[in-house]
């Protein structure tokens, strides 16, 4: 029976790939790496029907005992320091984390001769810098990070493509745009704002929500239509590339918002937070994911409209 390997299955996007490959792969074994300190919450409903292996991916040696094990099938790295805004507090770990975690990881694939897929989930804040002239984005843009996590975004997907060409690991890289959906973390924008406006609902909360660049324009897909993608990328992709992960449409901050805003029937203030401004932020990203939908036919299919409801009334459930 084939092996997938998630790391980071108890994270965002992971949790959302684990139930998709139980609900449709029910011929796979599902693996995923954890750490000691790793919360359960997002995976609970699903733990008897998964593997999962401790292991720490900036320990070479934990990296390559998990690898031993498992000896995996299809690798799906998800594993990482996701937040843009924590890199630049802590870009040197967001480096180690991100960049060297991953060069464990391919390592120990080497050592131990496995002939196995890897999706590597890079992220569209790699292009950073986009010109007006240049949008939507394609893959062969200029990289132009602006943040430390961008940065290491950048690593890991040129280690991916050194791999392939110096020892034909089968590295297939995804850029992924903003992506949302249930589970997404507080930290994120379209989560936090959600969160809030649950709060405000519940009394919680004085009604007052606060913001920060609402100006940015985003691109945004419903996580359960990323992680099909990202079956479809090991299953039908070709090693050594790179895809864009998109929907082809943009949304500034402030008309995402006043999408959540419509679906409540709470009087809210809205407040702008300087804490919540970046010291450089990327203005546009906008995708085109016409090379990945030429080579394995996704496409996006959950409206906009129902990500974010979806958000919403997940954090009714938990506030």
């Amino acid at each position: 029976m084939p092996k997938a390997l998630i790391t980071g299955i108890t994270g965002f996007a992971g949790s959302h790939l684990a139930e998709w490959l139980l609900a449709n792969k029910k011929d796979m074994e599902v693996y995923g790496t954890y750490r000691l300190r790793s919360r359960m919450d997002h995976i609970k409903h699903i733990q008897d029907d998964i593997h999962m292996v401790e292991c720490e991916l900036k320990d070479p040696r934990s990296v390559d005992e998990m690898i031993k094990a498992v000896k995996p099938d299809y690798i799906f790295h998800l594993a990482a320091q996701s937040f843009v805004p924590t890199s630049w507090n802590a870009p040197a770990e967001t480096l180690i984390v991100n960049q060297i975690g991953q060069v464990n990881l391919f390592e120990a694939i080497l050592k131990h001769q496995l002939d196995c897929t890897v999706q590597i989930a890079c992220s569209s804040e790699e292009y950073g810098q986009v010109y007006a002239h240049e949008v939507p984005i394609k893959e062969d843009n200029p990289l132009r990070p602006l943040s430390p996590y961008a940065v290491s975004k950048v690593g890991q997907d040129y280690l991916g493509y050194q791999y392939y060409q110096s020892y034909g690991l089968k590295t297939i890289r995804t850029r992924t745009f903003n992506h949302t959906g249930p589970r997404r973390g507080e930290a994120f924008v379209t989560s936090n704002f959600a969160k809030q406006i649950a709060e405000i609902e519940k009394g919680i909360k004085p009604p007052v929500l606060y913001v920060g660049n609402l100006q940015a324009k985003r691109d945004f897909t419903d996580v359960r239509d990323v992680v099909r993608a990202y079956w479809l990328a090991v299953e039908k992709g070709v090693p050594g590339e790179v895809y864009n992960i998109a929907s082809g449409v943009t949304y500034t901050i402030e008309e995402m918002l006043n999408k959540l805003l419509s679906l409540s029937q709470a009087a809210i203030t809205i407040t702008p937070d300087p804490s919540r401004m970046r010291p450089s932020d990327v203005e546009i990203l906008l995708g085109n994911y016409d090379k990945f939908h030429q080579q394995t036919g996704w496409k996006p299919e959950i409206p906009f409209e129902q990500t974010l409801k979806d958000l919403l009334d997940y954090w009714r459930a938990r506030v």
